[in-house]
């Protein structure tokens, strides 16, 4: 028997993601609906919204956040602030899921999939992939991107010892001197009312860390940060991680907590203090802080800058995976 298939909306996601009896995997903070729903406000125009529910027997086993364009379905998202996509299953569901959702898309219009970027361990690619091969659809996988991340262990001195002995020594004489050079407090902070001032800092520093970020930061992408802040601070899941020297604010990074894993959004910092090595130290003070708080994981995020390897992040590739329904 075939799933019955529902055109839904991120309201009604929302309400899933909040019901216990539900029996979903949610696999990261960029499928979570307050994330999908900012983005769709900022930068969803010309898509067309495609949220599909796949139920049997009353149970939703999977969602599909989608959106299309004449022929093609695509994630509700886009790679350049969103590291990575995949679909909403129910643990067991996933092979049936995707061969009814693959059928519900072409019998729609829909002739091809262009899903990206998906990691290695996505539902994507251990199970859509085979499904689809298995229907007689072509199927083209690529490598684009690379994500770091990094397990984190219950003590900070055995995170240390899991770095090259270059890096940790590295890391120990950074810290030494930026104590040694004045006051130094540093707040990894979740508090709803500072929202508004945290970003204003970040926002500062982002754009005056480095050129490419002023490049990148236009008006659009800053209404989406700010609207991002809000609306992931509503849920409990954001994070500022503000290092301050002498009191003043020398570096700042914005971070996701979520599902024992802490996401390394973006980061910025004061080109002042650039000597002292704050950009990075803001960062191994946030990893410190996360391992002192019980998480599990540390996700760099995409891209391959060096200091992601120095803090001990391994590659886990992304891809663009397109499949041709015809």
């Amino acid at each position: 028997m075939n799933h019955a298939v529902t055109e839904d909306n991120l309201d009604n996601l929302k309400s899933y993601l909040a019901d216990t009896r539900q029996n979903l995997r949610w696999s990261s903070v960029f499928v979570l609906p307050a994330w999908m729903q900012t983005w769709w406000r900022v930068f969803g125009t010309p898509m067309a919204m495609m949220i599909l529910s796949l139920r049997r027997d009353g149970n939703i086993n999977g969602v599909a956040p989608l959106m299309r364009k004449t022929e093609t379905a695509y994630f509700l998202g886009g790679t350049d602030v969103c590291d990575y996509m995949d679909f909403i299953t129910a643990p067991g569901m996933e092979t049936e899921f995707f061969s009814d959702l693959m059928d519900y898309l072409r019998n729609s219009g829909i002739s091809k999939m262009d899903l990206a970027h998906v990691r290695d361990d996505s539902t994507v690619l251990k199970y859509l992939q085979p499904v689809a091969e298995s229907k007689g659809y072509k199927v083209t996988v690529t490598s684009e991107e690379v994500s770091l991340e990094t397990d984190l262990p219950a003590d900070w001195e055995e995170y240390l010892a899991l770095l090259n002995g270059k890096q940790r020594h590295e890391v120990r004489r950074k810290l030494r001197r930026l104590y040694e050079s004045g006051q130094v407090d540093y707040r990894f902070s979740d508090s709803r009312e500072l929202v508004s001032g945290y970003m204003d800092i970040f926002l500062s520093m982002f754009r005056e860390s480095r050129q490419d970020k002023a490049d990148f930061l236009t008006e659009q992408k800053e209404e989406y940060f700010r609207l991002l802040a809000d609306n992931m601070s509503e849920e409990g899941l954001l994070k500022f991680g503000v290092l301050r020297l002498d009191n003043k604010p020398v570096a700042c990074i914005m971070c996701f907590d979520y599902n024992d894993c802490v996401y390394l959004y973006n980061s910025g910092y004061d080109p002042e203090y650039n000597y002292l090595s704050v950009g990075l130290l803001s960062k191994v003070m946030s990893i410190r802080e996360s391992i002192l708080t019980g998480r599990k994981r540390y996700d760099f995020l995409k891209g391959s800058e060096p200091y992601k390897y120095h803090l001990g992040g391994k590659e886990v590739t992304l891809s663009r995976c397109l499949i041709d329904l015809k």
